[in-house]
């Protein structure tokens, strides 16, 4: 069994809408030889969870046994089974098989990336243990490896607090997302957000923190405020640590000042050599250590959440109660096999190790691990009743006394915390704390959940619940709007679009496109930045209100979608392009892959009415409502939709152009003419206008208002500035330039549509390339779509040739226009894009339009720009020096010309005839 390939999906991907890992698996003869039914028995004997596991056909045990299962799905089923066994609620699991068998798609869901892989490496050591293959490993101990996994995973997982804490926000439909390895975990997006590390969330006061933490100092705001707690002195030697028992008086307790988890704590001292062994004890955990009085009584935790008590739990230490027969290391045994009972955080209680600890507590007594205690006996492994270490705990929240229920709510106010948790010792925490004589002894700043939640008897509670409630009361928002893009061509101009619009009606923007990340208009990260990271930085913005996600086939390929859902998604076209990358091979793969955005739109889906692949997709997605997009307003689908009050944007003729019409709800609605947006450069880019129409109804569908979306689109221009490398024109040469980043057949048709649009008076340039990791025919594809557009064709590489030998691409080109009737003496080979770029320019003459699709956006602009100007020693263009503006005396009009204004209010000397400056 050979890993050829891993993929992690972040988000919904092919296989399925949660995160996933894909494992791509090679089988050797070895690997299929035994039947998985002669495994059924050792592999369900360490893993009988996965017994129950949904396989195809039905239950994994039964389908193992009889035989039906490829390997491929039972290293599936055991990847997820062993992440169950480490406290992951975790389902899916699945294999494609490939090649008769000989290969699958091997995948499984995951809670944390690294034990997901550590899983799927487990799995297959397993798997070749179990079947007997060559490539076994010697002295492999299937059991041991399963408590080291185990232990692994748990050093990585969420702790139970912080994972109660995600589940709550789940039931709330509150998106989570986690920030770093430990517990940091943000909920909701953008400017919704809130954070916790384990319960501690980013509206508790950090000088409420500083006070928990300092057990002094919180022992006396409490007793200031009348409330129950033990008398306590701060002692820095085991010299002042006996004085301060001996004033106190015995019997006392001794603690760090600043530990937890019980760590350092000792309890029940009654002798000065008792206190100074257990000050070296603390001192081991902080410099400062606490002596304080005893009292008597159980141990109880009290959560307090916004200023009410929400749940009570007495804990009781990690024990074992005496039979008469069996020792002390037996019980432990006979205990840990409460299937309750895991290691670590694995299950709702935690196995009991007979350590130093415990030990010690033994030798207290007298006793031995191989001492047999009486019958009856409770013989305590633990001084504190810390779950974690083995301790029990019975919810008590229904019959705390009210005294004690106002004491808690008291404390956690007094020391200003939101969630809070008090140590409370009382004989009886049905009566009030003023006739038990019952006090606190500590104050948690981040309580622990896993008692309450999961308690050893009694009822759960839902402490984490209520936390988010807090955080995020009903009704109040917690996921911004989101919109998301994806086609083959024209993402990022759409993307660009709604992202203007959206911010000229008020919204704080985060836009993810082909060319950076943008947070309100500013640039942030440059770069492709089409991917779930991309994603999960603008979704992390604690500034934004809004997103738009341009989404590119490949990272939705390489690592699924960086969010669940979105509110609006867009599906502009499917044309070839990328094809043969990633295994995706033909257009209908494509269609599946960029299919993923529709999918996750819960209110709105656009799509291309015009595209038969976009089309079908309508039949895909969960969203409450369909908008097609068409140019054609006698389409019958959308004719049909628009009557059953189905939403649309259609392009209709008018007798004073093209107008785009918005359609809801039966309602038509005249949005602006074509030619009023300048980036369909008077309405002739009908790439443009489509781009248009997907931003005007993913606004709609967003709740912008017609002034909004007429405002956005009027005032976007398709410049470098504002669009770069999308449509952008510069006028300033006798000839016009138009540069572009198209890259495929579908882009080159669209832009030599709009220079026959144009109309040029003098001759048409051309400057061709194609990506190197493109195959043969969408090479040959690229160059007939430019073929007969152009009067001269300059054919050149990309600086990165992506496999492909120099010069191999440009020639593929030029074959292409031969083949397609092009005279070769038009033409020309260039080596690469600057030395292109400078032919064009060089060779074009006034009133010619020279068509550069660059892949260096920014060089190739300034190339344009500064084209014929001084060059300095560094060979870089040099800027035109600034005009000196002229005063009123410096004009000296010459004859038949006259002065004006231009829109910016600049003065030019135009002439009287042709008014032309």
């Amino acid at each position: 069994m050979r890993v050829v390939a891993t993929s992690v999906y972040v988000g919904p991907n092919l296989y399925t809408r949660v995160p996933a890992i894909r494992l791509t698996v090679e089988f050797g003869p070895d690997a299929l030889r035994r039947p998985t039914a002669e495994i059924a028995e050792p592999l369900l004997a360490l893993l009988p969870g996965a017994a129950e596991h949904r396989a195809e056909g039905g239950a994994f045990g039964e389908r193992l046994r009889a035989g039906g299962l490829h390997p491929a799905a039972v290293l599936a089923h055991v990847a997820l089974e062993l992440q169950r066994r480490a406290g992951c609620d975790l389902a899916l699991a699945r294999a494609v098989l490939r090649d008769g068998g000989a290969a699958a798609e091997v995948v499984y869901a995951y809670e944390t990336e690294e034990v997901g892989l550590e899983a799927g490496d487990l799995a297959r050591e397993m798997l070749r243990h179990w079947l007997g293959t060559e490539d076994a490993l010697e002295d492999f101990d299937p059991a041991g490896e399963l408590d080291r996994f185990i232990r692994y995973a748990q050093r990585r997982a969420l702790g139970p607090s912080t994972a109660s804490l995600i589940r709550a926000a789940q039931e709330r439909d509150i998106p989570w997302v986690r920030l770093n390895d430990d517990s940091l975990v943000q909920f909701g997006y953008g400017r919704y957000q809130r954070r916790i590390e384990a319960t501690i969330t980013s509206m508790t006061p950090q000088i409420a923190v500083e006070i928990a933490s300092d057990k002094n100092l919180t022992n006396k705001i409490l007793s200031d405020l009348g409330l129950p707690v033990p008398k306590q002195r701060q002692v820095y030697s085991a010299d002042e640590a006996v004085s301060a028992a001996r004033r106190i008086g015995y019997p006392v307790v001794v603690k760090p000042l600043d530990a937890n988890h019980g760590r350092g704590v000792a309890v029940n001292l009654n002798t000065d050599e008792e206190v100074e062994a257990a000050f070296a004890a603390a001192q081991e955990h902080s410099d400062v250590v606490l002596v304080e009085s005893l009292i008597r009584g159980m141990d109880h935790r009290l959560v307090v959440v916004n200023g009410e008590l929400v749940a009570a739990a007495r804990r009781v230490p990690g024990h074992v109660v005496g039979d008469g027969r069996r020792t002390v290391a037996e019980l432990v045994e006979e205990v840990n096999r409460d299937p309750r009972r895991g290691v670590g955080h694995e299950k709702v209680l935690t196995k009991l190790e007979i350590d130093d600890q415990a030990l010690r507590c033994l030798a207290d007594k007298g006793y031995t691990a191989e001492s047999v205690p009486a019958e009856g006996e409770m013989v305590m492994l633990r001084l504190t009743a810390n779950l974690s270490t083995g301790g029990t705990a019975i919810d008590v929240t229904d019959i705390i006394h009210p005294d004690n229920r106002d004491m808690a709510v008291r404390a956690i106010k007094a020391i200003g915390l939101d969630v809070g948790g008090i140590d409370f010792l009382t004989t009886d925490i049905a009566q009030s704390y003023r006739e038990t004589g019952g006090a606190i002894c500590e104050v948690n700043a981040a309580p622990g959940f896993r008692m309450h939640v999961a308690p050893t008897e009694g009822r759960p509670r839902d402490v984490a619940g209520k936390v988010m409630d807090m955080l995020f009361p009903p009704g109040t928002p917690r996921r911004i709007p989101m919109a998301a893009i994806t086609g083959t061509n024209g993402k990022t101009t759409t993307s660009r679009m709604l992202a203007h619009i959206l911010k000229m009606s008020g919204h704080t923007v985060g836009l993810t496109t082909t060319d950076a990340v943008y947070i309100n208009g500013t640039l942030t990260v440059k770069g492709d930045m089409t991917g779930p990271t991309a994603a999960g930085m603008v979704l992390k913005d604690p500034s934004i209100d809004a997103a738009v996600l341009e989404t590119a086939r490949g990272g939705m390929v390489r690592s699924g979608l960086g969010y669940d859902r979105c509110d609006v998604s867009a599906v502009l076209n499917v044309a070839s392009d990328h094809l043969g990358l990633g295994g995706i091979n033909t257009l209908e793969e494509l269609a599946s892959v960029k299919r993923i955005v529709a999918e996750v739109a819960q209110d709105t889906v656009v799509l291309n009415a015009d595209d038969e692949r976009c089309l079908a997709m309508a039949d895909h997605s969960p969203a409450r409502h369909v908008s097609y997009v068409t140019a054609k307003p006698s389409h019958p689908l959308v004719r049909e939709h628009i009557r059953a009050g189905g939403r649309a944007v259609v392009l209709e003729a008018g007798m004073n152009g093209d107008m785009i019409t918005l359609y809801d709800k039966g309602a038509q609605m005249p949005l602006m003419w074509t030619h009023l947006i300048p980036a369909t450069l008077e309405g002739k880019a009908m790439h443009n206008v489509q781009n248009a129409m997907f931003a005007a109804g993913m606004a709609h569908a967003l709740g912008k208002s017609l002034e909004d979306i007429r405002h956005g689109l009027r005032t976007f221009d398709a410049t470098f500035f504002q669009a770069p490398g999308r449509t952008n024109v510069f006028d300033e040469h006798p000839f016009k330039v138009i540069l572009d980043y198209g890259h495929n057949a579908a882009a080159v048709k669209v832009m030599c549509d709009l220079v026959e649009r144009l109309a040029p008076k003098g001759r048409r340039i051309v400057v061709l390339n194609c990506p190197g990791d493109r195959r043969d025919e969408d090479i040959v594809d690229l160059g007939r779509a430019a073929a007969g557009h152009f009067d001269r064709y300059i054919c050149r590489d990309d600086e990165d040739l992506r496999r492909r030998a120099a010069g191999e691409v440009p020639e593929k080109l030029r074959q292409a226009l031969l083949d397609a009737g092009v005279e070769d003496s038009r033409i020309e080979l260039q080596g690469g894009e600057v030395e292109a770029v400078e032919s064009a320019l060089g060779a074009a003459r006034p009133g010619d339009l020279v068509l550069i699709f660059a892949e260096n956006i920014t060089r190739s602009w300034k190339q344009i720009v500064y084209f014929g100007k001084e060059k300095g020693a560094d060979g870089e263009p040099r800027p035109a020096a600034p005009v000196r503006r002229a005063e009123p005396d410096d004009i000296h009009l010459p004859e038949g010309a006259r002065l004006i204004r231009d829109e910016k209010g600049v003065r030019l000397a135009v002439d009287d005839a042709d008014r032309r400056p």
